[in-house]
């Protein structure tokens, strides 16, 4: 068959180099791709498939030998050029019974073996950079530890000799800051080694409600404080003991608590956990942490868990923060087998929900161990009709609950102003702005004065703009 007898195949301007050949091995057409890249012209044709695909057809006396069955199925070739230099091809073959002849149809693979390595380097390149950083962060946080902890470790041995008051405040500041520091520091540590894949849990047996009993103590007080309520109640289902790790339990719980604090000024926190589900000697355990603050619009939502996320950039100036502390808990909740969630509406409060999964010891329990569903979770919607009430009365401008939670505020304040605290004052500050929101005109006038007179630590100004809003608020 010779070259013009090849109109059958309208290929000659495809991109993809084609060959045909017969029985006996001799190629009997060849497109315009396969002439250019293997450098022959017409003197291509009556050549033998061997010449050009030498490691892959044996010319014979009657025809050619392969390995190679014509299926259809690609397999890596080298093709020899007239100039006896080769390149690697993607071929398959494939025979016309009708015509009996071979078509062979490849594409040069060199580019592409040659973007393999140069992806293949790059990839290695990421992997020795993502070590380096991650030693170099590990480096940076220990050797900031050990001037911070000197500050605090020092300020903590001066707090109990200081009288001075002014003296005092600043020292309290300092050990503020520094802890504030090491929970930076902590935080950038864990998100290094769960972005390099180097975090690991460390699960072991521990008494359940005693780790909780800590968790409580460790919030109740600025909680209250604040004068907020604090709840935390365990379904009787939850095991005594189980088996997990503690530290990172402790530690996502720690985070949503700190949050529902920072970000609540009116109202509750409250803690729930239940058991949803067991399977032998695993139970799901499900945790919900509800607050009564500032809330969350639906859109904002997602950002959440990103790293380096706030919903804007006021939250940060405003509370502070790396915005690393979500995305750290959901990355440890997935660890535990679980998933975090949040449900929010904006001046409404915050419903943050997380689960995990937790090995039990057979010797503590009486059950028989039978996969079994405890609990339906999505039952659980912190949103309900008769609590909307009940905090819309505190928030509502002159309502009794409104007045009763003003006056508390205020009585605290002006302690915290006579006892010279006045980061708690701000604190209680920010409560009767929340609690004043929607007050006449006057009103917030006062509001802005008190409170830019806090913020300058000027008392006398302070005491008589209290005075001024008792007035307006017993009114």
């Amino acid at each position: 068959m010779g070259q013009s007898d090849f109109g059958i195949f309208p290929m000659d301007d495809a991109l993809e180099m084609i060959l045909a050949f017969d029985q006996e091995g001799l190629i009997t057409y060849a497109n315009a791709a396969a002439k250019k890249n293997m450098g022959y012209e017409e003197d291509i044709c009556g050549m033998h498939i061997g010449k050009v695909f030498s490691n892959t057809f044996k010319d014979t006396v009657e025809e050619f030998e392969s390995e190679y069955s014509s299926d259809g199925k690609v397999h890596n070739h080298t093709v020899y050029r007239k100039n006896l230099t080769c390149f690697p091809v993607e071929a398959r073959i494939v025979k016309n019974e009708e015509k009996n002849i071979y078509i062979c149809m490849a594409n040069d693979i060199l580019e592409k073996e040659h973007l393999t390595r140069e992806i293949e380097q790059v990839k290695q390149d990421a992997a020795q950079a993502m070590q380096v950083k991650s030693e170099f962060v590990a480096n940076v946080t220990h050797e900031l530890r050990t001037p911070v902890n000197g500050v605090l470790g020092n300020v903590r041995e001066l707090l109990p000799d200081e009288t001075e008051a002014k003296k005092l405040r600043i020292l309290r500041l300092i050990e503020r800051c520094c802890d504030d520091m090491n929970k930076i520091i902590n935080n950038i540590l864990d998100f290094s080694k769960l972005e390099a894949g180097k975090f690991t849990l460390e699960p072991r047996r521990f008494n359940f409600r005693n780790m909780l009993d800590y968790v409580k103590s460790s919030h109740i007080h600025r909680i209250t404080e604040k004068g907020l309520e604090f709840f935390m109640s365990v379904s009787p289902q939850v095991p005594e003991y189980i088996i997990g790790d503690e530290l990172r339990i402790v530690q996502v719980l720690n985070n949503l608590i700190s949050n529902a604090q920072k970000f609540t000024s009116v109202g509750k926190i409250s803690v729930e956990i239940l058991m949803t589900a067991r399977m032998k000697d695993t139970v799901e355990l499900f945790f919900l942490v509800h607050d009564t603050g500032i809330g969350i619009d639906k859109m904002d939502q997602d950002k959440l868990f990103k790293s380096f996320s706030q919903v804007d950039a006021s939250i940060s100036r405003k509370y502070g923060g790396t915005g690393l502390g979500l995305n750290i808990c959901k990355q440890l909740v997935e660890l535990m087998g679980g998933n975090i969630a949040v449900e929010s509406r904006k001046n409404r409060g915050t419903t943050f929900s997380f689960s995990i999964w937790a090995g039990v010891d057979s010797t503590d329990e009486d059950g028989t161990g039978e996969e079994m569903i405890a609990v339906d979770k999505m039952s659980f919607v912190y949103f309900r009709p008769e609590e909307d009430e009940e905090e819309d009365g505190i928030k509502k401008y002159g309502t009794p609950e409104n007045k009763e939670a003003l006056q508390k505020n205020l009585s605290k304040l002006i302690l915290s102003v006579e006892m010279e605290n006045w980061e708690k004052a701000e604190s209680f500050m920010e409560t009767i702005k929340q609690l004043t929101e929607e007050a006449p005109r006057e009103v917030g006038r006062v509001i802005l004065k008190l409170k830019m007179a806090i913020q300058k630590e000027n008392y006398d100004k302070v005491s008589a703009g209290f005075e001024e809003l008792k007035k307006l608020v017993e009114e």
